[in-house]
């Protein structure tokens, strides 16, 4: 497949803060999950592939260009969208407005085409009807939309997605859940959250950071796999496990490396599997930003 994004030995460094160390990645068109513990360095490597910040060290490709040439930096931001994970509104717009706005300085001059567009990605996001409502009126979640809805315009090469569900409730998650999907067919999407059950949904594709350096890279499916046997239900609560809950059923969720013998394993989720990893892993480690 034709690779966007091309990362070799991307290192990030803040003061004495290495925030991430020595990237190298590839990625191609289809929807990419990205987790990782806060602190990882997820949105510093969003932002970087945003052409927001450039890297301490090392070579990056985006859509084929270079982003420290001024000139090829600009082609990369006309064929991006990138939903950051904090927004900022202009004080007093609308959505239309506000989300015009980001159209026109995309270069979208032509002003009847321009709010075609407008109606069109508020209408994928399902807010047209409250497309004249101000910013601040809008709920977290509306206001979250908004700023979805501006990343959809022009139906972008590249997606740079920082927790574009956050605030949403289950309705509005699954209804943009079918949006993603529908724009992952035509390019390359890069989706952070910490919904896990998000990229089990959406990507084939999971990453998981931490510290700054990659513990996984592979196919969704895989990494759940790897915590086959080692989720199990139980009527008590095994002290001994990485984790363990109550669920509605009163009986016990444990998930843990190295299960007790002859327990009664369950299927494994996402979920389960990441914890397993980082465990594995022992990637407690204070003292990264993001």
């Amino acid at each position: 497949m034709t690779t966007t994004i091309s990362l070799d030995d991307v290192t990030r460094r803040y003061g004495s803060t290495t925030v991430l160390d020595g990237l190298a990645l590839e990625l191609s068109p289809g929807i990419t999950g990205l987790l990782g513990p806060n602190g990882a360095g997820k949105t510093t490597l969003l932002r970087i592939l945003a052409t927001v910040l450039a890297p301490t060290h090392g070579r990056c490709r985006i859509l084929g260009l270079d982003p420290d040439v001024s000139e090829q930096r600009t082609d990369i931001r006309r064929r991006l969208g990138y939903l950051p994970q904090e927004s900022g509104y202009p004080r007093g717009f609308t959505a239309f407005r506000f989300v015009d706005y980001v159209a026109a300085l995309k270069e979208w001059s032509e002003r009847d085409t321009r709010h075609a567009e407008v109606r069109r990605v508020l209408g994928l996001v399902g807010l047209n009807d409250l497309a004249g409502k101000r910013m601040r009126a809008l709920s977290g979640g509306q206001r979250r939309r908004a700023a979805l809805a501006q990343a959809l315009i022009g139906s972008p090469d590249l997606l740079v997605l920082d927790e574009p569900t956050t605030g949403l409730d289950p309705e509005q998650r699954a209804s943009l859940r079918g949006v993603l999907s529908g724009a992952g067919h035509r390019s390359t999407m890069l989706l952070a959250t910490h919904q896990t059950e998000d990229v089990a949904a959406l990507c084939e594709r999971v990453i998981v950071l931490d510290a700054g350096r990659v513990l996984w890279d592979g196919a969704v499916t895989d990494l759940v796999a790897t915590a086959t046997g080692k989720v199990w239900l139980a009527g008590e609560e095994e002290p001994a496990a990485l984790s363990s809950w109550r669920t509605g059923t009163g009986r016990y969720r444990h998930v843990a490396l190295e299960p007790p013998v002859g327990v009664e394993t369950t299927e494994p989720s996402l979920e389960d599997a990441y914890l397993l990893l980082r465990a594995r892993a022992g990637s407690d480690r204070p003292g990264v930003t993001a």
